[in-house]
């Protein structure tokens, strides 16, 4: 009987090691991008063939950074990912779960019929409605505080707003909406609540886990742009990170100030999703349905 206490605790134990080990594997190019940003080239290509590159030695300094920031405006270009995503992510969590509740909950005809042409929109890559989506954005009409203007290039709105719909966030909260328990809308109707009331007070209160989710994802998704951005903005002050990033492969490259770089724009995705999984585990910690 006392082996099934020290065969669980060595089971628990090579569990750890294992997952710790994987941790581990995923963050060596995070541990080498940083030491790397500190080093000069002929240092770091050196160090590429032995365990140095994950440890900061030798010359280190901040002279990368510096030259990050004399190559490009680094700020302008993380200011604008920042903007860009964050304005799509809230703007897709409320569209796509106000699509989602109507899904779910509402009937209507022909509902199944377009639930499913929303979802056979994965399959359809991005590159093929390029074009046919620059031409249309390059002639809509838009009214601004400069009066009536022609034309979406080389504005925040053209990065936007053609991302803030997609299927596969409005296809993850259908799927959780139908797992929520349908005594609690049965409820709502019959204490006279409206269908908006049902989706801000009953429903949107529990769906912290799939808010969670979907925003990580769509967070990936809008920081990571590069082709779009590429073919819609032409000017400086409106260019995001990926974009940016081709500063630094003209003429002669500096791959500690790439590194550099890298560094600086994989910050606020880590405060973003430090921020996001304290939220999803207070959002599930909150979570529940009381008697």
């Amino acid at each position: 009987m006392a082996f099934h206490p020290d065969s669980h605790g060595l089971r628990l134990f090579v569990r750890y090691l294992v997952l710790c080990l994987i941790a581990l594997i995923f963050l060596f190019p995070l541990v080498f991008m940083i030491n790397s940003s500190f080093k000069p080239d002929n240092q770091l290509l050196a160090d590429t063939s032995s365990l140095r590159a994950f440890l900061p030695v030798g010359d280190i300094s901040l002279d990368n950074y510096f030259g990050a920031f004399r190559r490009a405006p680094v700020g302008l270009f993380v200011l604008n990912s920042v903007l860009v995503t964050g304005a799509t992510v809230l703007l897709s969590l409320l569209i796509c779960s106000m699509a989602a509740f109507s899904f779910a909950f509402l009937r209507w005809k022909g509902r199944d019929v377009v639930l499913s042409i929303v979802i056979a929109t994965l399959i359809i890559p991005f590159e093929t409605i390029a074009v046919p989506l620059l031409l249309m954005v390059s002639k809509l009409p838009w009214i601004g505080l400069e009066g009536l203007q022609w034309g979406w290039l080389n504005t925040y709105r053209v990065q936007i707003i053609p991302w803030i719909a997609d299927g596969l966030t409005i296809f993850l909260f259908v799927q959780y909406f139908k797992g929520l328990p349908g005594e609690l809308i049965e409820a709502g109707r019959v204490e006279g609540a409206s269908w908006w009331q049902i989706y801000y007070r009953i429903v949107m209160p529990l769906s912290g886990p799939v808010l969670a989710t979907a925003a990580i994802l769509k967070f990936l998704v809008m920081y990571n742009q590069y082709l779009w951005p590429l073919i819609v903005v032409q000017q400086e002050s409106y260019r995001p990170v990926m974009v940016g990033l081709g500063y630094f492969f003209q003429l002669n490259v500096a791959w500690g100030e790439v590194m550099a770089y890298l560094t600086l724009i994989t910050v606020p995705v880590l405060v973003f999703y430090l921020f996001l999984q304290r939220a999803f585990i207070a959002s599930i910690a909150s979570t529940g349905v009381k008697g």
